[in-house]
């Protein structure tokens, strides 16, 4: 369902000019009406309807409560059928207040409605309008127990026209959640106002709403008596950029990542403002909250558990907020389980084996309950809370280790993992040698790699380096220069040591990717200018350690790159100024808000709250992965040097990593260089589908030459989008043209690919392959000993202690699955790309989209049986096989919980 908008305070003058002129109309229509009609209202209590025709009595009525205007003529009876829902979870006070609603309601002062036509009234010249009351001593029960409905009955003229808007007052005390108005008695049967809004109370903003019916329009064909109230209704809901936003609001505005420090708690908790010429960053939603104390760039934080502003509409619905509440109480106990126990034994411990692994998913987290009261007490009161649930105790085994216990330490497994794991969108095939940084020598030190030819030609059985290159059997996965420049900074944190990472793998000819070569580096000191380390899988013990401790470095640099780059900087904060946009330009008539609404759903909250608690100064991304205070940091280093929207498309993103090559005999024009690539290969299924629905959409409403560029909407949608969401890239040559439909069709290519598919894919496997430590480990802790180094004695005698120890502690682990678990899981309310024409169909009054989505879902439902088959094609070693998970991540649809699969339709956790 598309969501109307609203009006907000602090209203512009222009628009407080509008209403008055509006206001005045109404008030001489009031009077135009009084003198020359006859009325009727109908009480309606349970089914039954009462018609009051005493005309003085109605007279009186009207004078009381303006309970119903029209125009003269000839008149039909038409009623509109309000339907609210009501909270799954009531309080007493909840329930008072529905008593009181029902009341209000009753006697016709409740919900003030005004039908709008679409025509023109000669005396008014605006839209010809009919007023009345919800009205209904007791609401109708519908068949859904958390929803009501109420009746508001209308006379209205022959020549009213069609209703293309309603105007809606709250006049009660607190908001209601309107799903829909139907509104029945015109010729053209049922016309719904499909909206799944909250409406404020007057008392929070004397302004009303204005919902549109289920019809899109562009610009241009607008009907005349609802074209003030689109140009009104966009103007308002941009607000003035001024002043700080209330949660009633529905404001859409940008601002600068200035929210994630809290220098007024402690100056450790400052951070630098991300956004701007210094650091570039998209742009978030702007709340308005006051500068801090020691800070005046900085804004003031809003701590959990008190909300952060989002605008009304884009908060969780009941269903998703107990599912999310129920992930963050894991989340709590799961951090507060460790801490307590870290506590009870003095020190945050490191696992000392992999049986102490094991048992955060047999036993779970237990404390050790010595005879200190204090202790005896805290156990006491976590056993009632823990009685609750015995799941909040222990982890669900992840499916990386299900099937193969010791999957993860195979090098064929780290290696599929790039191709088919949780982050299989930083491999890149290697095309030039030598491999040359272009960081600057003066401060990096040389840019030539250690990686020799020599070293890469012992593992190419038989093979020169050009030969593989020629053939394309070379890849890379390079964190080399994303990551040295931070090294330093990162290694000087308490229990951090990480180095700049390029892994180098071989493509055998019996089709499986190897890793071959590790290197590792620090910055250059005087005394290493070249700080680099090589490392190969060896034959003897010891170097199978190494290299194990050499991956796992690995692993946690691509832990790091993809929850800061990938998953939050290209999917999550990469949205929110489309978002921003799209409300702020884009009527909810517009064709194009109605193609991209349901892709926007509940992103700005949980952005919101992961700026809260997640990415902030403190926040658990700081705590349990190695880049710590400096995490946004690179995530904006990263968008200053990577981020560009065109190459934001699969097919494209493919072939700048010379993953894909150009193939016109192919359908989109790519063809993998490496067949059994899951990712890829599911993607591409996906990514022509959704190029299909979108471009048949677009070419049904933009049939006609420059029906693109004469968009007013559009084309400030666009400009928006570039120059402010993205302001710090705005001067950049590749953003597309908007000119042509196959640009607009390209462009909303994208973003639904990121907001659905490409967010599915890289984050509902993060407990799955991340929830066992040694697999993902998101921080090493020490570096790998040399040596002469005086731990490598202990190394030699101890090395499981020793790997083990190099991995997050207890504390960071449980907090880090806690919250992958949390951000892998589908709630019970989830909305998926397969159900897009249930979705839409009551808010699209239009039967050949309907076509187009209902061939879209059945287009997923072909690729899920493709993608099912591929699973069990034994061929694809990257997907099946003994012990290997099959991938799922991109099947369109899922159940609720940690599934692994599933591509909703936005970013909603």
């Amino acid at each position: 369902m598309f969501i109307a908008q609203s009006r907000s305070t602090p209203l512009s003058s222009e628009i407080q000019h509008v209403f008055t002129i509006r206001r005045r109309k109404i008030s001489q229509i009031c009077r135009y009406n009084r003198s020359c009609c006859k009325v009727k209202a109908v009480i309606q209590s349970g089914n039954d309807n009462k018609t009051v025709k005493d005309a003085n009595f109605m007279e009186k009525s009207m004078e009381e409560s303006n309970g119903l205007l029209v125009s003269s003529g000839k008149a039909r009876d038409v009623k509109a059928v309000v339907t609210l829902r009501k909270k799954i979870k009531e309080k007493i006070s909840d329930k008072i207040g529905d008593q009181w609603e029902s009341l209000m309601n009753g006697i016709g002062r409740g919900i003030l409605i005004q039908l709008i036509s679409q025509d023109i009234d000669p005396v008014t010249k605006s839209g010809k309008f009919a007023e009345s009351y919800v009205r209904g001593w007791l609401s109708k029960p519908s068949d859904h127990p958390h929803i009501v409905e109420y009746a508001a009955n209308f006379t209205v003229p022959h020549d009213f026209g069609h209703p293309g808007a309603i105007i809606i007052t709250n006049l009660l005390d607190k908001e209601i959640h309107l799903v829909q108005i139907v509104v029945h008695g015109f010729n053209e049967g049922p016309l719904f106002f499909s909206v799944n809004t909250w409406i404020h109370s007057q008392k929070d903003n004397p302004e009303s709403r204005i919902i549109f019916q289920n019809q899109a329009y562009l610009p241009s064909q607008t009907p005349p008596g609802i074209k003030d109230l689109r140009r009104e209704d966009l103007l308002s809901i941009r607000g003035n950029g001024k002043g700080e936003r209330k949660l009633h609001e529905r404001i859409y505005d940008y601002d600068v990542y200035n929210d994630l420090g809290n220098p007024d708690k402690s100056e450790d908790l400052a951070r630098p403002l991300v956004g701007g010429k210094e650091k570039p960053y998209p742009r978030r939603c702007r709340t308005g909250r006051g500068p801090t104390k020691k800070d005046p760039l900085a804004e003031r934080r809003i701590e959990k558990p008190h909300p952060v502003y989002v605008p009304r509409d884009e908060t969780f619905e009941e269903i998703k907020q107990n599912t999310f509440s129920a992930g963050r109480l894991k989340a709590l106990l799961h951090n507060l389980v460790p801490l307590i126990a870290a506590t009870l034994s003095s020190s945050d411990i490191p696992f000392t084996n992999f049986t102490d692994i094991d048992k955060l998913y047999k036993d779970g987290v237990v404390l050790n309950d010595d005879n200190d009261p204090q202790n005896k007490f805290l156990s006491e009161i976590l056993d009632k809370v823990f009685s609750i649930s015995k799941r909040l105790l222990k982890y669900e085994i992840p499916a990386i280790i299900r099937r193969d216990r010791f999957a993860w330490l195979r090098d064929n497994e780290f290696a599929r993992q790039a191709l088919a794991g949780v982050n299989p969108v930083n491999i890149e095939l290697l095309r030039e040698f030598p491999i040359v940084s272009k960081l600057d020598p003066a401060i990096y030190g040389p840019p030539d790699s250690a990686i020799t030819r020599d070293l890469i030609e012992q593992e190419l059985n038989g093979m020169s380096v050009e030969e593989a290159i020629q053939d394309k059997r070379l890849f890379i996965l390079d964190y080399h220069d994303m990551l040295l420049p931070f090294i330093g900074k990162m290694n000087s944190l308490p229990g951090r040591k990480a180095y700049a990472s390029r892994t180098l793998f071989f493509f055998t000819s019996r089709g499986v990717l190897k890793p071959i070569i590790v290197e590792l580096s620090l910055p250059p000191t005087p005394s290493s200018p070249r700080n680099k380390r090589i490392f190969s899988h060896g034959q003897d013990a010891t170097n199978h350690w190494i290299w194990n401790l050499a991956k796992a470095h690995v692993c946690s640099n691509d832990a790091g790159v993809h929850q800061l780059v990938n998953h939050w900087l290209r999917t999550h904060a990469c949205m929110e100024p489309y978002i921003i946009a799209t409300h702020r330009h884009l009527s909810s008539m517009h064709p194009i808000y109605k193609l991209l609404h349901p892709h926007m759903r509940y992103t700005l909250e949980i952005n919101a709250l992961a700026r809260q608690s997640l990415i902030n100064g403190g926040g658990v991304i700081e705590a349990c992965f190695s880049p710590g205070r400096y995490s946004m940091e690179i995530s904006s280093a990263a968008y200053k040097s990577l981020w560009q929207f065109d190459m934001e498309a699969l097919p494209a993103d493919l072939i700048r990593r010379g993953m894909a090559v150009e193939d016109t005999s192919m359908p989109l024009g790519v063809k993998l260089v490496i067949e059994d690539y899951p990712y890829a290969a599911d993607g591409l299924l996906i990514w022509s589908a959704i190029k299909e629905y979108v471009e048949s959409y677009v070419d049904h409403y933009y049939s006609e030459p420059n029906s693109v560029t004469s968009d007013v909407e559009l084309q400030g949608w666009w400009n928006e989008i570039k120059n402010k969401g993205h302001a710090d890239k705005k001067n950049e040559p590749w953003w597309p043209k908007l000119v042509t439909k196959e640009d607009l069709s390209g462009i909303l290519t994208i973003m639904i690919w990121t907001a659905s598919a490409q967010h599915a894919a890289i984050n509902f496997g993060q407990y799955p392959f991340g929830g066992y430590v040694p697999n993902r480990p998101t921080l090493v802790r020490k570096l790998i000993p040399h040596e002469d180094d005086p731990s490598y004695e202990n190394f030699i005698l101890h090395p499981e202690y020793t790997f083990l120890a190099s991995l997050p502690t207890q504390l960071q682990a449980t907090k880090v699955m806690a919250v992958q678990d949390t951000l892998s899981t589908h709630s019970a309310d989830e909305e998926y790309m397969y159900q897009l024409h249930e979705i839409q169909q009551f808010s699209v009054n239009d039967h050949e989209i309907l076509k187009i989505l209902k061939r879209f879902s059945a287009k997923l439902k072909e690729i899920e049986d493709t993608i099912n088959q591929r699973n069990k094609d034994i061929r694809l070693k990257n997907r099946s096989g003994a012990g290997v998970p099959p991938y799922e991540l991109l099947l369109p649809t899922s159940g609720p919980g940690v599934t692994c699969r599933g591509i909703p339709n936005s970013i909603s956790i």
